[in-house]
């Protein structure tokens, strides 16, 4: 494997991280300050064509392969200092785009992708339960078909572009068998529907200006030629896209990591004490040097998902180990930010602490960490593995 980037590579980088400083995040502090959606910034993302850098130029799209859509999202990361729009981006692309790139029937791709690379639809997932989350299977909300639609009732939380989004992908039980994979279908639906109420929007600690909600479904009626894939076949449309949701989601990581990195440089080799640059001292160095080796391993881990995906094959071992690391990578990396910063990096004036803030999400998001753990034990041959992580 060569990852050495080609020319147009390398011109696509320099072109995001030169947009993304130029046009977005003027407004970062007060945004996150606020705990607003950068609907202006959002628009700029959709006209410059981040919004569809994996769709294929059929459906409205810039058709980028794997690999290059992960360069170009770890470039939009380094370039923009609006972690939460960049968050909000990636559950646009994530969470719902690739679903229905992947399992839409040609109907339903061309129904939605070419607004949603266009940005004039908002996407996000509807997963989370107040009582389930990683388990999938313990769903409770229900599809009952009726006649050409399903009629659909339950409650999602947690959901991250809810309180905007114009689509959601919806995960249901469409039968009464218990806990058994083919009782499970997703669903496209639409915010304008009956019966879809956007409850509530949650505050939190970080990512701030990704807004997050409680949408309910209260006897909505979903066509059923919105159903992605198969009646019964929710669980292997969910699965089957967990490669994109647990690595590609994490590139932005890596440029902000990298962003994290040459903030500390500078501040390392300009500030001052004792008559020379904090830089000089071994407790200082280490702590960069260690930030370099993380962002170095993070983005070949990463570069390997991108480049199996290109290939066509399989990538789910790399794309677990790549969501674990990257994001507490990330943490450790904003972590030691704030410390070489010394109280600068712990003022709001100066974002360091917010790029903290923002981080601590990474090994909760996309399935906690822990149960990853679970799911690479099992991926590597460990027996039962999966059972010794905490459901979420």
């Amino acid at each position: 494997m060569d990852f050495e980037l080609s020319p147009e590579q390398r011109r696509l980088r320099k072109d995001v991280i030169a947009f993304a400083e130029r046009e977005l995040g003027k407004d970062t502090p007060a945004d996150d300050r606020e705990a607003r959606f950068p609907r202006a910034d959002w628009e700029r993302c959709a006209a410059f064509g981040v919004l569809g850098w994996p769709v294929p130029e059929e459906y409205g799209g810039a058709g980028l392969d794997p690999l290059t859509t992960m360069i170009a999202l770890e470039a939009l990361g380094y370039g923009c200092r609006d972690n939460g729009l960049v968050f909000a981006v990636n559950n646009h692309l994530w969470a719902c785009t690739i679903h229905l790139l992947l399992h839409g029937s040609d109907e339903v791709k061309r129904a939605y992708l070419p607004s949603l690379c266009a940005g004039t639809l908002i996407g996000a997932q509807a997963l989370s339960e107040p009582e389930a989350g990683s388990d999938l299977l313990g769903i409770t909300t229900v599809a009952r078909r009726d006649g050409d639609v399903y009629r659909l009732d339950g409650t999602k939380c947690f959901i991250s572009n809810g309180p905007v989004a114009d689509v959601f992908v919806v995960l249901a039980r469409t039968g009464d068998e218990g806990r058994k994979q083919n009782q499970l279908t997703a669903f496209v639906v639409t915010a304008d529907l009956p019966g879809v109420v956007k409850k509530a929007e949650l505050s939190k600690m970080g990512l701030r200006s990704t807004p997050m909600g409680v949408i309910e479904f209260d006897g909505t009626p979903v066509p059923a030629a919105n159903v992605l894939g198969r009646e019964g076949g929710g669980y292997g449309v969910f699965t089957s896209s967990i490669e994109w949701e647990r690595s590609f989601m994490f590139a932005p990581q890596v440029g902000a990591m990298e962003r994290l990195l040459d903030a500390s440089v500078r501040h390392a080799n300009s500030r001052e004490q004792f008559g020379r640059s904090i830089g000089n001292f071994q407790a200082v160095s280490h702590e960069i040097a260690d930030m370099k080796i993380r962002l170095e391993l993070a983005r070949m881990l990463l570069y390997r998902v991108g480049w199996l995906k290109r290939e066509g094959r399989l990538a789910l071992l790399d794309a677990t180990m790549a969501k674990i690391f990257v994001s507490e990578s990330l943490v450790r990396t904003a972590m030691a930010a704030v410390e070489v910063h010394g109280a600068r990096g712990y003022l709001t004036d100066e974002g360091i602490e917010r790029e903290l803030r923002d981080a601590l999400a990474g090994p909760i998001y996309a399935g906690t960490n822990a149960v990853q753990r679970g799911i690479l034990g099992e991926l590597i041959g460990v027996r039962g593995a999966l059972s010794t992580g905490e459901p979420r």
